[in-house]
């Protein structure tokens, strides 16, 4: 393989460095970083980048930028994780993997006060509060409060209460205190005691204990109904059909697994990367973020996992212990332990996670549509050139399919896409001509000798793809009809099998898989689908068309005008056939009614 010349001070720096992990920055001819990676090994990974050439467009562009590099040597993997990601979110390199909205979720927040306030917030502020989140869906944040201020009647007002502050009688009470939302603890009617128990049971429910919660609260309302306090105990029952109805809306995943983190993938190996992360609790979901990645040099999912759980970490204030992957990360974290699991109840926890990524796809994907269908097309069209191996964007593709049941009348249909959508004013049929027989090959080569022949004459724009509907065969008889016309490199061509993950190109015996999960499978099949449904539907009109003019033609004496005649007033042969003579009679006259009566039913 060819290498990437570099200057003599790079290849200098480069010669001396330590293998030892760290974190290397590449800069570029005006001194702008335009890269920052770790490594395991920071001599062995930056002399990778320049003793080859790289299947990738973006890496070999990014080497030939490389102008001068610096490193930093840490300690651990983690420790270049960790500076690693907080140097691309300062410099922002172009070729760095991006983290699309980057954008701050709410909080509920216990504030660090003799008698803490809770409450919703998207800043967080190191003064010893205890945040909980965050929560990617405002409403749910809500409901959690909604939950909390029906439990417990907790102070909302900004004042500073203290034991002086109560002492000096500073507080007056206020609106919340009459309206039973507050236990006006302002004025002393609570002591500080009785008030943190309140805030810590409010804390259970935030770190999602709602079993502890709920045993708790059995336990003072069994107690209290000994005590014969009825009253009481019927309020404490009433709370706790609060927090049970609340726990049943959450999503329990499982029964046997007690607190874990998960991290789920959908990647159809476009540019997009979706990374969904779940805390479980007890055996249910009590947060559940996900992270949408952009590559930017075909980054790997062991990569974007550690970029994920680092932002995670950092974010979200986690410390993992045992994490269920669907790849191991590629870095090793002191103290965690990964597991991919195969079976059970951890399988289901990872496909639950995995579904999350790919629902929160597909909502990014509708939204684009929405809002920028523009972008959304071009996203598409993107993925296809990359998927096709095209030189261009197709924004114009032709798919076609042969149709000869039984043998009898063969027929071709050409369905066209522009811009990944039908566009069924430009589908075309073909009743081959110079075939005899049922020949496939022979078929699909007269085909598109004949349509492309024709656009070609008439000046018409031609497609940037071609996809036939079969296999190898199939492709090459394509092949042979583009060569024959002088198109062979003027237009791609690809050839589809019957499972439809597989891609044939011309020249190559191995075929392409596409991930089952692309956008460009879903345009594959919607156009497989109306190939065939537009060709099933022209040879069943011509076989119909065919039955019909060949039981009136094989009738002697009987010529076109009778025979329309005939099709205008009964529509159908089978109706001339059950018709009495006198009505064909009518239509045709007596002579011609008695020889069509008698053909049509000779046991007459």
């Amino acid at each position: 393989m060819a290498k990437h010349k570099k200057s003599p001070e790079l290849e200098e720096k480069i010669s001396i460095l330590p293998s030892t992990p760290g974190v290397y920055m590449y800069f570029d001819a005006e001194g702008t970083v335009i890269y920052v990676g770790k490594a395991k090994n920071l001599k062995r990974r930056v002399s990778s980048y320049f003793n080859r050439t790289h299947d990738s467009l973006r890496t070999n562009l990014l080497v030939r930028a490389i102008a001068d590099m610096k490193y930093i040597v840490v300690p651990t993997e983690q420790d270049a994780l960790n500076l690693e990601n907080s140097m691309i979110k300062e410099y922002q390199p172009r070729y760095n993997v991006l983290l699309k909205d980057d954008k701050s979720y709410p909080w509920i927040v216990v504030t660090k006060e003799h008698f803490p306030r809770v409450f919703m917030t998207r800043k967080r502020i190191k003064d010893g509060s205890k945040y909980y989140g965050p929560y990617t869906d405002t409403a749910s944040a809500r409901a959690v409060l909604d939950l909390i201020r029906e439990l417990y009647r907790l102070r909302s007002c900004r004042h500073a209460i203290t034991p002086d502050f109560i002492a000096r009688g500073k507080g007056r009470l206020c609106l919340d205190y009459h309206l039973k939302k507050c236990d006006g603890v302002c004025t002393g009617t609570l002591s500080e005691v009785e008030y943190g128990a309140q805030i810590e049971r409010v804390k259970q429910i935030l770190r999602g204990d709602m079993a502890e919660l709920l045993d708790h609260l059995r336990g003072e309302m069994e107690a209290l109904a000994m005590e014969l306090r009825f009253e009481e105990a019927q309020k404490l029952k009433d709370k706790y059909d609060l927090v049970e109805r609340y726990t049943a809306k959450s999503v329990i995943v499982s029964q046997t697994i007690g607190d874990v983190d998960v991290f789920g993938v959908d990647d159809d190996g476009g540019t997009d990367v979706y990374i969904n992360y779940m805390h479980v609790r007890r055996g249910a979901v009590v947060r559940s973020v996900t992270l949408e990645y952009k590559r930017r040099l075909d980054e790997s999912v062991p990569q974007l996992l550690s970029y994920a759980m680092n932002e995670v970490a950092r974010t979200l204030d986690v410390d993992f212990e045992e994490v269920i992957v669907a790849e191991m990360p590629d870095v090793e974290m002191p103290g965690v332990t990964f597991i991919v699991p195969q079976r059970g109840d951890r399988v289901k926890l990872l496909e639950v996670s995995q579904r999350n990524a790919a629902q929160h796809k597909v909502d990014a994907l509708k939204h684009l549509e929405r809002h920028n269908p523009e972008q959304r097309t071009l996203k598409l069209l993107q993925r296809m050139q990359a998927d096709f191996r095209l030189n261009e964007l197709p924004h114009h593709i032709e798919c076609f399919d042969n149709s000869n049941i039984q043998g009898t009348n063969p027929v071709a249909s050409c369905v066209v896409f522009r811009d990944g959508k039908p566009s069924k004013k430009d589908y075309r049929h073909f009743n081959i001509k110079t075939v005899v027989g049922p020949d496939d090959f022979a078929s699909m080569k007269e085909v598109l000798t004949r349509r492309y022949t024709r656009l070609r004459d008439e000046g018409q724009g031609l497609p940037q793809l071609i996809v036939v509907d079969g296999g190898k065969g199939q492709l090459s008889a394509a092949v042979e009809a583009l060569d024959a016309m002088g198109l062979r490199g003027v237009i791609a061509v690809a050839g589809i099998a019957k499972r439809l993950e597989e891609i044939y190109f011309p020249g190559d015996s191995i075929p392409l898989y596409i991930d089952k999960n692309s956008e460009t499978l879903r345009v594959v099949q919607h156009m497989r689908d109306e190939a065939h449904r537009f060709g099933i539907t022209h040879h069943r009109n011509r076989r119909s068309k065919g039955q019909t003019v060949s039981a009136l033609d094989s009738i002697p004496g009987i010529g076109p005008k009778t025979r329309e005649a005939l099709l205008t007033r009964f529509r159908s042969v089978k109706r001339v056939r059950e018709a009495d003579l006198d009505e064909i009679a009518s239509v045709v006259g007596p002579a011609k009614a008695s020889i069509v009566f008698h053909a049509l039913r000779p046991e007459s």
